[in-house]
């Protein structure tokens, strides 16, 4: 089980950085309609506090 705790947070920071990723190039590429970058970006913020829980979680249990 050790192994999964110490991937785990890595798995957090690359959702992290692939939702921010994914949102600058619908935001600098100006990619599809209005309606399609509001989507892109609400579901870059609910990826991006996935990753924060699983970066962040406590294991000291």
């Amino acid at each position: 089980m050790v192994d999964r705790e110490q991937r785990t947070p890595f798995y957090g920071i690359v959702l992290i950085l692939a939702s921010m990723l994914g949102a600058f190039a619908v935001n600098y590429y100006g990619v599809g309609p209005y309606w399609f970058r509001i989507a892109v970006y609400l579901v870059a913020a609910m990826v991006i506090l996935v990753g924060a829980v699983m970066t962040f979680r406590d294991y000291s249990r």
